[in-house]
């Protein structure tokens, strides 16, 4: 197949929407990776390591899992504002991810717990109840825009919608087992640092 030969003078460009989907996604791609490394950062130097900053932001994929899942379900393309979804679906899980680690350090370093397979186990399990609630609240708050695709105003929030509820449904399941995991495996010396350091290891507030 060759390609279209102009008289002199002449080119071809492409504009319009085409144009400006491409121009916004771009910038929408370079400012996700903008603010997965601001929160790497910020994760950081809060915790003071680079693995328990990982371990955090390993929740981003498991979350994207669904929703890009969710996306072939229901047959949408990625869009614009599918990636916005993906951006703040990003943040819930990271949040998720900061309530796992946040208590497990506490109950090592203010609470005298023991760095083992019972820590992951009370840790979790006192997690659970914020991480579910987090996640069911925000879900139950996006079934209007699921169930409205085809009516006047919602055509546009839809696809974000789709994103972030699959999205949630991986990450909560996923996460439950991926980051206690994680900490399990390669924690150790990262809580030790922090045990044997001057750190407050603040957690974060839950009500």
């Amino acid at each position: 197949m060759t390609g279209t030969v102009w008289p002199q003078g002449y080119s071809a460009t492409l504009e319009g929407t085409y144009q400006a989907y491409e121009d916004a996604a771009l910038r929408i791609g370079i400012l996700g990776l903008g603010s997965l490394a601001l929160i790497f950062l910020v994760l950081q130097t809060r915790y003071n390591s680079s693995v328990l900053a990982l371990i955090i932001m390993g929740s981003v994929p498991l979350a994207l899992v669904g929703s890009v899942l969710a996306l072939w379900v229901t047959g949408l393309p990625l869009s614009v504002a599918s990636m916005i979804g993906f951006i703040t679906l990003a943040g819930i899980s990271t949040r998720n991810g900061i309530l796992k680690i946040s208590r497990y350090v506490n109950l090592v370093v203010h609470e005298g717990e023991q760095f083992g397979p019972d820590l992951i186990i009370r840790g979790s399990l006192e997690r659970l109840a914020p991480v579910l609630l987090t996640a069911l609240s925000t879900m139950l708050a996006l079934i209007p825009l699921l169930l409205g695709a085809g009516e006047p105003g919602r055509e546009i929030l839809h696809p974000v919608a789709v994103t972030i509820f699959g999205g949630l449904l991986s990450s909560t399941f996923l996460d439950a087992i991926v980051t206690p995991t994680l900490f399990l495996s390669f924690g150790r010396t990262s809580i030790e640092r922090l045990q044997g350091s001057s750190t407050d290891a603040l957690e974060p507030a839950v009500y």
